[in-house]
């Protein structure tokens, strides 16, 4: 029996004698084509006409007049972007890319430093959930559903290290990331710090903590900082947490997905602050 080597094989024949295992085989990544600009001249275009561009993908090693025109603009508009290797991108779109690939956002991203004055203007009390390398699309999507749900004012994310704001979390989050403000940051750390300096407590969930959080005041202004399942809170933004929390757990498994956890936590601030919608 001949055992075939991947580059032996003639992608046209296989695909009319194995079409499924041809979709496996030979499939990529791509991406509908209102959800990714590709190459250096349109990225230019897209970002000048006021796409907001989620995050540009380029090729490690790039250089060139027109490049280092992007690169500018890319750094003027603080947007979010990553060096990575060309099969990365190729495994995304084999078009004409140039080694740049941009991914247009859904929604329209803000700035937390302009919500934050404008809730006390109106004489609210602010709720901010920060999202520290919570990189699953589900995940994000279904805390943002009950973030909007609790009436959460806005969300924090970081430039690197999140999930992709895309088709895949507007569905999961059932339409919530059109109606609640997200804001990116180039530095969670910073951020944090200007929402302590705001007034903000700030409440790391982690189960290191002693503290239940049940028993924890969380009527005033607050700022739940949330960790990946995996890696937790950055050690960093839990030297500047005034509290820290944890879930209690009874049963063997050591902790509860993310999405669950932020829902327990923000419902926790409802049930703190009476149960009565602000008007």
């Amino acid at each position: 029996m001949k055992i075939w080597e991947f580059e032996d094989i003639n992608p046209q024949i296989f695909k009319s004698s194995n079409p499924q295992i041809y979709k496996q085989m030979f499939k990529r990544e791509d991406k509908p084509a209102d959800d990714l600009v590709f190459g250096i001249r349109a990225v230019i275009e897209a970002i000048q006409a006021g796409k907001e561009i989620d995050k540009v993908l380029i090729k490690k090693g790039l250089v060139g007049d027109l490049f280092k025109e992007l690169f500018d603009l890319i750094r003027i508009r603080q947007i979010a972007f990553q060096y990575v290797p060309i099969e990365k991108i190729n495994r995304i779109s084999r078009k004409n890319h140039q080694g740049v690939l941009a991914f247009v956002s859904p929604v329209a991203l803000q700035r937390i430093e302009d919500i934050i004055p404008a809730i006390y203007e109106e004489g609210k009390t602010p709720f901010v959930l920060v999202l520290d390398q919570v990189t699953d699309v589900r995940n994000f999507g279904a805390i943002v559903r009950s973030s909007e749900c609790a009436g959460v004012n806005a969300i924090v994310i970081p430039d690197k290290g999140s999930a992709r704001i895309n088709a895949d979390a507007v569905k999961t989050s059932a339409g919530a990331l059109h109606l609640i403000p997200v804001c990116r940051t180039r530095s969670l750390k910073e951020t944090v710090s200007f929402l302590k300096e705001s007034g903000l407590k700030l409440v790391a969930a982690t189960e290191k903590a002693t503290a239940i959080y049940t028993n924890v005041s969380l009527t005033g202004p607050i700022a739940f900082i949330m960790g990946s399942e995996d890696t937790g809170i950055d050690q960093r933004l839990l030297a500047l947490a005034d509290e820290q929390v944890k879930i209690p757990i009874l049963g063997k498994i050591e902790s509860l997905n993310v999405s669950v956890a932020s829902g327990l936590l923000i419902y926790e601030v409802i049930r703190q602050r009476g149960l009565t919608p602000e008007i």
